[in-house]
């Protein structure tokens, strides 16, 4: 004998249904600025472009300010790397980081970051390393603070660099203690 009324199958079924109907009748309702006129819609369209052009400048701001503590941190790498040759092997790895860093930024590691000037190094390579190693903190605490200004897809990029940045303040401090003076 068949069952005749409501099953769950069919209650199911019939709720998908309305759902996916007012999902298409809002898709293809107009908005406000539609209903005004052509007048009103040349508005909208030059405001949407005004304040797309405004956010790709404040974009290309953060990305030019976490290139260059990027692009400063490399040169501070290159610099310890040049005053203590004993420690470059251990710095190697962290240092291509920070240049695939820079290039996801948006700035190559080419020519530009010779004019990234640099203290003095010290005479000692585990205080030079130390010195890196807050360098590197400061870097995190820099790219961490953009997050807060920066669109989705920057804001991804900036947290990943800035975690990347505290892994490395990590493992400087801890190549520190194992470097001699």
């Amino acid at each position: 004998m068949r069952r005749t009324g409501t099953t769950r199958r069919g209650a199911l079924t019939a709720t998908g249904a309305i759902a996916m109907g007012a999902v298409l009748a809002g898709c293809g309702s107009g908005g406000d600025d539609e209903s005004s006129g052509s007048r009103g819609s040349a508005r909208a369209g030059a405001r949407t472009a005004a304040d797309r052009s405004s956010a790709d400048r404040a974009e290309a701001s953060l990305r030019s300010a976490a290139a260059g503590v990027s692009a400063s941190l490399f040169a501070g790498y290159e610099q310890v790397a040049r005053d203590h040759p004993a420690t470059a092997a251990g710095l190697a790895p962290l240092r291509d980081a920070v240049r695939a860093h820079l290039t996801a930024l948006g700035k190559g590691g080419g020519g530009s970051l010779g004019l990234v000037r640099t203290r003095p190094g010290t005479g000692d390579a585990a205080a030079a390393v130390r010195e890196l190693a807050a360098a590197e903190r400061r870097a995190a605490a820099s790219h961490t603070e953009a997050l807060l200004k920066a669109p989705p897809e920057l804001a991804r990029l900036l947290a990943s660099v800035a975690a990347a940045a505290s892994a490395h303040a990590y493992l400087l401090t801890e190549l520190a203690k194992e470097t001699r003076a």
